[in-house]
C-alpha cells in the first residue's frame, strides 16, 4: 500500500511543481524529516555532485540555478580547476553559466572527498561502464559509496544517478553506508534516482524531464522527492529503489531493440532495392500505434550500448535468459561492419581495393551536434576501416584531436574540409551528421559518399556517388 508520502508526491507530480505546503504535509512538524525538507523549501543547505560529467554539471547548475549551495566533486584535477575558474569543457553547458554560479558564490568543485562530510544531499553521478566479458563494472560506484561511507554523518540524504541493474541501490550502497552503525531512513536517508539527459537535445532539458524517484523507506522517499521536486518541474515517485533502476533500463532496451530492428530492416530492404527511410517516412504518417527509429552505423553514448546489458547480467541471477536484449546486441554491434563493407562495394565500383585507399570518417562523436565521443560506432568504423588496408582520417567540429581512450590508440586530427582535402580522399564516410558540416561542399568535391545518416539525400543531394549504408 502506497504511504502517505508516496501518495503525496504523487499529487504532487500529477499537478507538476509542487507548493511547499504540500511538500511540508506529510510529516509530523519537528520531526527529522519535516525539519530537513523544511531546509530544503528554505534553501538553506548545500547539494553536492560526484562526478562532473554530462549528468553532474548540468544538475549543479539547475539546483544553483533555483539558490541551492552546489559542490561539485570530481576525481580529475584539470576538471575541477576549469570549473573553478568558471568554464565549462561540455560544449551544451554554457560557460557564462558556470562562471556566473561560481562569481556567485553558489558553486565549487573539488577532488578532495573528504568533503563528502559537508553537503546535506549527495548525489552520485559517476560511470557504470561494462567490462570486456560484458558484465557491469560498478568500481566507480562501489569507490564512490565507500568515501561516501568515510563521511556519512546523520542527517545527509544520498542519492544514485548512475544507471545500474535493479538492486545496486539496495545491495551495493546501502550495505557500504549502514557500514558505520547508521539506519536508513532514521539516521540518514538514501534513494536512487535514474538521470534522463539527452545531450544535444534544445527540446528537453534538465528542468523539464520529468525526474522518477525511489527510496530505500517512505522518509528517504520524502525527503528526496522533496529536494528534486525544487528543481525539476516534475517528480514522479515510485515505490521502491529496484523500480526506480528498472525504470531505466526499460526506456534504453526499448530503444535499443527498436533501433536494432530499423538497423536489421536496412539491411534486408536494401538487399532488395527499397529504400528504409522512405518506408520509415510513410509509417509515421500512421497516427497511431507506430514510432519512428532510425538506423545508423551503430550505437554509441553511455546509455543504449551499455545499459541494457546490466539487466542481461542481473537477469542470469534469476534463470532468467534475456534474449531480444541479446540479440538487439548483436544487430547493433554488427552494423559498423555493414558500413564497411558498403565502403568496399563503393571502391569497388570504382575499380579500387580497400587497401591503400585513403578513407575520411566525418563525425567522431555518437551523435549529431554534441562533444562526446563514449562508445562511438565511428571509432569501431576507424578501426575496422584501418585493420583492412584503408589509411583513415577523420573530421569533426568537437574534437580537434582524439582524446585519450581505454579502448582506442588513434593518434590523429581532425582534418580541415576544404575542395582539395575532400578531393584528395577516395570515400567519405558520414558517421554523424553535424549540423555544421558543410553538406554541398562535401558532395560537389568528394568522389564518394557514404551516407549512413541520410543527411545527403534528405537535403536533395544525390547522384551515383553517395551511397546510402
Amino acid at each position: 500500500m502506497k504511504s502517505d508520502a508516496l501518495r503525496v508526491a504523487a499529487e504532487r507530480a500529477d499537478r507538476g511543481t509542487p507548493d511547499s505546503a504540500l511538500a511540508l504535509a506529510t510529516t509530523h512538524r519537528g520531526s527529522p524529516v519535516h525539519r530537513f525538507k523544511e531546509r530544503i523549501i528554505a534553501r538553506d543547505l548545500t547539494v553536492g555532485i560526484v562526478g562532473m560529467g554530462y549528468v553532474g554539471l548540468p544538475l549543479v547548475l539547475r539546483f544553483g540555478g533555483v539558490g541551492f549551495r552546489v559542490l561539485g566533486f570530481d576525481v580529475d584535477p584539470a576538471k575541477v580547476d576549469r570549473l573553478n575558474a568558471g568554464s565549462s569543457y561540455i560544449q551544451h553547458v554554457p560557460t557564462e553559466r558556470v562562471a556566473d554560479m561560481v562569481s556567485t558564490g553558489l558553486f565549487a568543485a573539488t577532488s578532495d572527498l573528504q568533503r563528502l562530510e559537508e553537503p546535506d544531499a549527495i548525489i552520485i553521478c559517476v560511470p557504470t561502464p561494462l567490462t570486456r566479458h560484458r558484465e557491469p563494472n560498478l568500481r566507480y560506484v562501489e569507490a564512490t559509496a565507500d568515501a561516501v561511507a568515510r563521511a556519512l554523518r546523520p542527517g545527509q540524504l544520498v542519492c544514485l544517478e548512475s544507471t545500474t541493474y535493479p538492486g545496486t541501490t539496495e545491495e551495493v550502497v546501502l550495505p557500504r553506508l549502514a557500514s558505520g552503525g547508521l539506519q536508513v531512513g532514521d539516521d540518514f536517508y538514501l534513494a536512487y534516482s535514474p538521470e534522463r539527459e539527452d545531450p544535444g537535445n534544445p527540446s528537453f532539458h534538465t528542468a523539464i524531464i520529468p525526474k522518477v524517484v525511489g527510496g530505500m523507506t517512505p522518509a528517504c522517499l520524502e525527503v528526496a522527492c522533496t529536494l528534486y521536486s525544487q528543481a525539476i518541474e516534475r517528480v514522479v515517485p515510485v515505490s521502491s529503489t529496484g523500480v526506480a533502476e528498472a525504470t531505466k533500463l526499460l526506456e534504453n532496451i526499448y530503444r535499443s531493440v527498436n533501433i536494432a530492428l530499423v538497423n536489421e530492416l536496412k539491411v534486408a530492404f536494401d538487399r532488395m532495392g527499397i529504400d528504409i527511410w522512405e518506408v520509415i517516412e510513410a509509417a509515421k504518417t500512421k497516427p497511431f500505434g507506430f514510432q519512428a527509429f532510425y538506423p545508423g552505423p551503430g550505437l554509441g553514448g553511455h546509455c543504449i550500448p551499455i545499459d541494457p546489458f546490466y539487466l542481461t547480467w542481473k537477469a542470469r541471477e534469476y534463470g532468467i535468459s534475456t534474449r531480444f536484449i541479446e540479440l538487439a546486441g548483436e544487430v547493433n554491434t554488427s552494423m559498423p561492419a555493414y558500413v564497411v563493407q558498403k565502403v568496399v562495394e563503393g571502391l569497388n565500383l570504382q575499380a579500387k581495393p580497400l587497401r591503400g585507399s585513403r578513407v575520411l570518417v566525418l563525425g567522431l562523436a555518437y551523435k549529431k551536434d554534441v562533444d562526446d565521443p563514449r562508445e562511438s560506432p565511428s571509432l569501431v568504423l576507424m578501426e575496422l576501416l584501418a585493420a583492412g588496408g584503408a589509411r583513415v582520417d577523420y573530421s569533426d567540429p568537437y574534437f580537434p584531436s582524439i582524446p585519450p581512450m581505454r579502448k582506442y590508440a588513434f593518434d590523429l586530427e581532425s582534418v580541415p574540409l576544404t575542395p582539395e582535402t575532400l578531393a584528395s580522399y577516395d570515400a567519405v564516410v558520414l558517421a554523424t551528421d553535424h549540423t555544421a558540416f558543410p553538406y554541398e561542399l562535401i558532395h560537389e568535391h568528394a568522389a564518394l559518399i557514404i551516407d549512413t545518416r541520410n543527411a545527403f539525400r534528405s537535403r536533395h543531394l544525390r547522384g551515383e556517388h553517395v551511397l546510402p549504408a
